[in-house]
This record gives structure tokens, C-alpha cells and sequence, in this order.
């Protein structure tokens, strides 16, 4: 029999994991992606975080299974391989082209935007090893303020836009999210998108959740609303729980639907 559900895409950090929760990840929740592993589906954690911080947050976890795939910073892939999160190669190296030369044209206007943003806000900014403009806001309504501004600012410029997440954001390269990103990982797999589930809570999980890159979308009690909105319209799930205890329950739904469907 084909499985209704090949391969899984989860947000990390307020979706699949919360840290104040005694264990972080709820064992129902791997107990049920690790039945559906052996069964045959891949698991994909698609996160903001880069791969040390992925790293160290699954192992503080303790989990008692291991994804088959890492995104990181929305963009990048790793594949298990050898007991080790190995890069995608081929993948990897097109984004880091493609983001070179589109910050290469960005930088020049930096200045700018660091000097808008702090003469309004206290937000702090910087530049890292992902983005030559960052920055982590006060409050979530300072956050919202400044997005506006810096979408005003990538309506100008060919392929850039802004990822936010809470008060985070930085810029990024359109073609590259963690939508495009999982769709990366099923035409490898050659799995098509009917047997795609994915799951959010902020607005950086928006690409994946659009419809276009998976079948199964859902979002746990804790996402925000534009999130729950996003969902909504793709007549996806949206759990009465949060974090990991919603995405359980987003699986067994669509599980069952689909179990329900095969038998009629």
C-alpha cells in the first residue's frame, strides 16, 4: 500500500520543539514519526537556525529519532548520511551563488537602512555570516513596523525579501525558502507533492505552507494567526494544542482521513 503521507517538513523551534516542556519533543510525537520512518517516510526539520544551533537543540532534546534531512537557515540542505548531516552539494552552493550576488548589489544600500531603522527604533542590527543586514526588535509591534519599511525597500531591488520570524528577520534570496527547500528534497526522493505534509507556526514557514509544496499543511495551536490564516485558506488543520502535541495530532488527522478515504 502507498503511503498517504512520504515524506514530513517541521518548523524546530514552537512547532515540533518548546523548551519549557518536560520532554521539549512529546514522545507520542516521535513515537509516531518514527513508525512512519520505518514504514518508509522521510523526515525533514526545516528551520531558521543554522546546523550548529539544529544540532545542538535536537541533541538537548534528546530525541529518540533523527530526521533524514536538515534545512537551516531556511535555505540550506544536509542530508543523513553516515551517522552525520552531510551537504547537499549541488543545492547549497546555487543558494550560496545566488545569495552572493544579490547581497553584493544590497550592501551599498545598508547604511540606509541601518540609519532608518535606528533613528526609530531600538532594534539591534548586524551583519552575519547569512545576511549583511539583521536585526532583532524590541516587541513584536516594532517588528511589524520595521517589515513594512524593509518590503518597501525589497520592491526595489530584483529577488530580495525579508524573512521574519517573532522579532528576528534578515534578508534572503526569494528563490530560496523553506518551501523551495523542501520541494529540493522531494524531487530528490521523488516524492510528489500529494504525499507532502508540513507544519508552522511563524511567518517564516509561510513558503511551505502556501499550497504549493505540500498537500498537508497544519499549524499548531501557538501559531500566529497569519499563519492559522495561511492554513485556513489550504483547508489544512489547525490543533487545539501546541507545539509538538499539535503536530501529533495534525498527523494522526490527516493519517486517518486518508486511511478513512483508501476504504471507501
Amino acid at each position: 500500500m502507498t503511503l498517504p503521507i512520504q515524506l514530513i517538513s517541521t518548523d524546530f523551534d514552537g512547532t515540533l520543539h518548546a523548551d519549557f516542556e518536560s520532554p521539549p519533543v512529546p514522545h507520542d510525537l516521535q513515537n509516531l514519526i518514527g513508525t512512519m520512518q520505518q514504514q518508509g517516510a522521510k523526515w525533514v526539520i526545516n528551520t531558521g537556525r543554522d546546523l550548529s544551533s539544529v544540532m545542538e537543540g535536537m541533541a538537548r532534546a534528546r530525541l529518540t529519532i533523527k530526521p533524514d534531512f536538515l534545512v537551516v537557515v531556511e535555505r540550506d540542505i544536509y542530508v543523513h548520511e553516515n551517522a552525520q548531516y552531510e551537504a547537499s552539494a549541488t543545492w547549497n552552493t546555487g543558494c550560496r551563488a545566488a545569495h552572493d550576488e544579490l547581497f553584493e548589489r544590497v550592501r551599498k544600500d545598508v547604511p540606509k537602512l541601518t540609519d532608518w531603522v535606528s533613528k526609530r527604533y531600538r532594534a539591534s542590527l548586524y551583519e552575519d555570516a547569512f545576511s549583511p543586514f539583521c536585526l532583532i526588535a524590541e516587541n513584536n509591534a516594532d517588528a511589524d513596523k520595521i517589515h513594512e519599511f524593509l518590503d518597501e525597500y525589497c520592491a526595489s531591488v530584483p529577488d530580495l525579501t525579508v524573512v521574519r520570524n517573532d522579532v528576528y528577520a534578515r534578508f534572503s534570496h526569494v528563490g530560496y525558502n523553506k518551501g523551495t527547500a523542501l520541494a529540493e528534497i522531494a524531487q530528490q526522493l521523488g516524492v510528489a507533492k500529494d504525499f507532502i505534509f508540513a507544519v508552522g507556526d511563524h511567518l517564516n514557514d509561510l513558503p511551505m505552507l502556501s499550497g504549493e509544496f505540500a498537500r498537508y499543511v497544519a499549524a499548531p495551536d501557538n501559531a500566529v494567526p497569519t499563519v492559522k490564516a495561511m492554513v485556513r485558506k489550504q483547508n489544512g488543520y489547525i490543533s487545539h494544542q501546541p507545539w509538538g502535541h499539535g503536530v501529533a495530532r495534525a498527523l494522526e488527522h490527516f493519517l486517518s482521513s486518508a486511511s478513512k478515504s483508501s476504504t471507501r
